[in-house]
């Protein structure tokens, strides 16, 4: 009897203890295993990772108060934690980011072993590792750039007068001279709409290594400006480089807010139906206030919920017209729309094809649409019953696209065109459309502004109620069977 009691007394005790570490191990990046990550598994995994990189003005690295001693912590949260031992650039910016996205990738490949989600893998760094960190967030393309950042007191300018210099000299080295490098990677100047990943700022106000005005919050104003979620915890002291130290007066609440953001910060189900919204400025939310949620695709997030993961790959001004003035498939946006690998692909675009300068390029639109449409869905051999290739060919079923045609131009501003819309650009659009067996939503068709508040007063971008309409109309498209 007492053996039993004693039995029921330990798995309750062990079940009201925090979840520990379940693993650890070490991987290497590069094959001479000078770039290398610990890895710390959770007992109790949520699917989640952070990819660590400790600070050190890049020529050292502070491994354990902004590296190994986080490891518990996050594991009591279920998540995965990697501390990266990334080389010094000593003037080659290329070898720590290299090392730094090397890592996310190896996080991603080793998801299925690792009970990792590939889509909720973060990146944390602090002082010169934030930077490190900032500056994957905003230079990678989308097979290393992390789902979300976390930054402590980081390393954002790289201009010497507004920085910290060491970091400056380290990472840049002689380049430090070259005013469109220290641009380039001054990581507040390289945030892009809907691409740099969502981000929590951690720093403290008394802080004289690295200004928190010029660095940090600049970050965090970049992001607000781009209408991209970023949220900035200014605690009233500390100074610099307190990392995980115990006696830090404000170690409790900042480990609080860490960790409600992170809360906060759902991942998408690795089973949810992946959606890229490919367009123009009207995809982009343009003229709306934190378009990330509030711009079509935000809304249309929404309205599908948790089962689907809506990607905006929208960038003002883009055409679809390859010689147009700016061609959206030159843009990252539209690299991250393929490696996506969208279940469903929603292309709007034709708005500004109709201004003059573009339109005299009109006679291409139509194979440049095309163009569009075998790069998500390539046409692929028809198998026969024996599971081989024959000579015929047939499209991919992998990603369903549906077309939507442009909405009213309801002014004639930068020299958008509304009977070159609907007496050209739709029709174009329709015709593929039948052919390729596509979805179309005539947007131009459902749109109205009948009360006067559907759209901006420069009457070609839809206000957020104005993209509710959007969103409804390809949300109804979605769901409706072919």
């Amino acid at each position: 009897m007492m053996r039993l009691l004693l039995s029921i007394f330990l798995a309750l005790t062990a079940s009201a203890m925090p979840a520990q570490t379940a693993r650890k191990f070490s991987v290497n990046i590069t094959p001479d295993g000078r770039a290398n990550m610990t890895v710390y598994l959770p007992q109790q995994p949520t699917g989640r990772a952070v990819v660590d990189c400790p600070g050190g003005g890049y020529s050292h690295l502070s491994m354990q108060n902004e590296g190994h001693d986080w490891a518990q912590w996050f594991n009591q949260q279920g998540i995965a934690f990697c501390v990266l031992t990334y080389r010094m650039p000593n003037g080659d910016r290329s070898i720590p980011v290299g090392d730094a996205q090397q890592a996310i990738r190896t996080v991603r490949d080793s998801a299925a072993l690792w009970g990792v989600n590939p889509y909720d893998v973060g990146i944390m760094g602090f002082s010169a590792g934030g930077h490190l960190a900032s500056t994957v967030s905003t230079h990678s393309e989308y097979d290393c750039r992390p789902n979300f950042t976390i930054l402590f007191y980081p390393v954002i300018s790289m201009n010497e007068r507004e920085t910290h210099s060491g970091s400056v000299n380290g990472f840049l080295g002689k380049g430090k001279t070259d005013q469109k490098l220290v641009r380039e990677f001054s990581s507040q100047n390289a945030v892009r709409r809907h691409l740099t990943p969502p981000a929590i700022i951690l720093l403290a106000n008394d802080d004289r290594a690295v200004p928190p005005v010029t660095n940090g919050i600049a970050y965090y104003s970049a992001m607000r400006r781009q209408g991209n979620e970023c949220s900035l915890h200014v605690y009233p002291a500390g100074g610099h480089g307190f990392g995980f130290r115990t006696s830090y007066a404000f170690h409790d609440q900042m480990l609080a807010d860490l960790a409600a953001w992170l809360n906060y910060h759902k991942a998408p189900r690795q089973d949810a139906v992946r959606v890229a919204c490919i367009g123009n400025s009207i995809t982009d939310g343009h003229g709306i206030d934190m378009n990330d949620v509030k711009a079509y695709p935000g809304q249309l997030q929404q309205l599908l919920g948790s089962g689907y993961q809506v990607r905006n790959c929208g960038v003002s001004a883009r055409t679809l017209l390859n010689k147009g003035d700016f061609p959206i498939m030159k843009e990252l946006a539209w690299r991250d729309a393929l490696a996506f690998k969208p279940d469903v692909a929603v292309i709007k675009l034709g708005t500004n094809d109709s201004k003059p300068e573009n339109w005299k390029h009109g006679r291409e639109f139509e194979s440049d649409l095309m163009q569009m449409i075998d790069q998500l869905c390539p046409m692929e051999p028809v198998l026969n019953k024996k599971g081989k290739p024959t000579r015929k060919m047939q499209r991919s079923t992998k990603t369903r696209i549906i077309l939507c045609t442009p909405i009213p131009a309801y002014k004639p501003s930068w020299n958008i065109s509304d009977s070159v819309i609907t007496s050209e650009i739709i029709p174009v659009i329709e015709k593929v459309a039948q052919r390729e067996h596509l979805q179309v939503v005539n947007l131009h068709a459902l749109f109205n502004d009948n009360d006067g508040q559907q759209m901006q007063k420069d009457g070609i971008h839809p206000t957020e109620k104005g993209d509710a309409q959007i969103a409804r109309a390809v949300y109804d498209a979605i769901l409706k069977k072919k």
